[in-house]
């Protein structure tokens, strides 16, 4: 018997149709959920159950999209990496394309830095093999999702002796940006969906305290139609009752520990630190850094390279849209001058972020 999923049964109109009629009838009034992934805000948007719920829920898009909270001082930095002479830069594909305070990688690149688009970490490693005489630096984002892979380029490097890699780390979590969204006094949120491919590396016991200390539901979900609408009957049901509870809608693909073998990996490697997040400042211990063990593959320790002075967009919005306190149309430049051919943020770069969502799903503007 085949053991893949059969992902039909997560896209099945009619039981999407059942679960939609019986939150219609289980809801009494308006409530507000912040899914907290990008990939969430898409598949929300793709299937419209935003709009199918949209008189009876608000859905509030976190700041959930690596890309889009990448400090604008790591964008300079990385662009100041690739600058140097005998320096290869690579990195993810969306990355090239997120602004800096001036210019973005792609123009570095057309200057004539050697910057190279790869798939992970590993891709980069094997770069710094074959190219023995350069400096090969991965510019490695993501949430928790991605440590693990990344961790695992700087230890094959430790174990194997390279001493050509490097990483200009970015890595951010995600308990803390809740809890950082939630003890704000400008606060509307009232349930979370937390995003299944985070929890399936951290597992959901991250989220326990969060939940008990500000009386919210937090549920665990996955990217397809009826996972998402499995989490937001959950949540809603709690908001009904006046309960609260971490809850998994997404148990074939989040264990409720985590995965063993890649939290091993995060913590040889990685310990807490405070993170710049983009549009939204720092948020305590809200990221990893390297340990001192493996500080030779610190790219910012090896090189030695800050970003002292930078310059956001004076139009752009994104980070009151990542605080979920405004929407992308409140945007004045939101599809005029900021578009995702030519942005002017991170959100409207990024194919999770909630700008490129709203106007590739035409939410609220007008595209003709």
């Amino acid at each position: 018997m085949d053991s893949a999923v059969d992902l039909t049964a997560f896209r099945n109109p009619e039981r999407a149709d059942r679960i939609l009629k019986r939150l219609k009838n289980e809801i009494t009034r308006p409530w507000v959920i912040m899914e907290m992934c990008g990939g969430q805000t898409h598949a929300l948007m793709q299937s419209g159950i935003d709009q199918l719920l949209a008189s009876q829920i608000e859905f509030i898009h976190g700041p959930g999209c690596p890309v889009c909270v990448t400090s604008l001082a790591l964008v300079d930095e990385a662009i100041a990496l690739a600058k140097l002479p005998n320096v290869i830069l690579t990195t993810y594909g969306d990355m090239l394309r997120v602004p800096g305070s001036a210019g973005n990688l792609f123009a570095a690149r057309a200057q004539g830095c050697d910057i190279r688009v790869v798939y992970a970490a590993l891709d980069a490693l094997k770069i710094a093999r074959e190219n023995p005489d350069k400096e090969v630096v991965f510019f490695g984002i993501g949430f928790e999702t991605t440590a693990p892979a990344n961790g695992i380029s700087i230890l094959q490097a430790y174990r194997t002796g390279i001493r050509n890699y490097s990483v200009l780390v970015s890595q951010v979590c995600v308990p803390p940006a809740l809890e950082m969204i939630l003890s704000s006094p400008q606060n509307r949120v009232q349930g979370f969906l937390a995003a299944g491919h985070v929890c399936a590396v951290m597992g959901t016991s991250e989220y326990i305290p969060i939940s008990e200390k500000y009386h919210v539901p937090i549920c665990v979900t996955g990217f397809e139609p009826i996972d998402l609408l499995a989490g937001i009957e959950t949540v809603v049901r709690d908001l009904e009752t006046g309960c609260w509870s971490v809850s998994n809608a997404y148990s074939r693909g989040v264990p409720t520990a985590g995965t063993a073998g890649a939290l091993a990996i995060i913590h040889e490697l990685f310990e807490p630190c405070d993170r710049d997040w983009r549009g939204i400042g720092i948020i305590p211990d809200s990221g990893w850094k390297l340990k001192d063990k493996y500080s030779a593959y610190d790219a910012e320790k090896k090189f030695g390279v800050t970003a002292t002075e930078t310059h956001e967009s004076d139009v752009c919005i994104a980070g009151a849209i990542l605080r979920g306190l405004k929407t992308p149309p409140e945007c004045p430049a939101f599809a005029a001058s900021c578009t995702p051919e030519h942005p002017l943020g991170a959100a409207m770069v990024s194919g999770e972020g909630t700008c490129s969502a709203y106007y590739r799903y035409r939410r609220n503007h007008d595209r003709a």
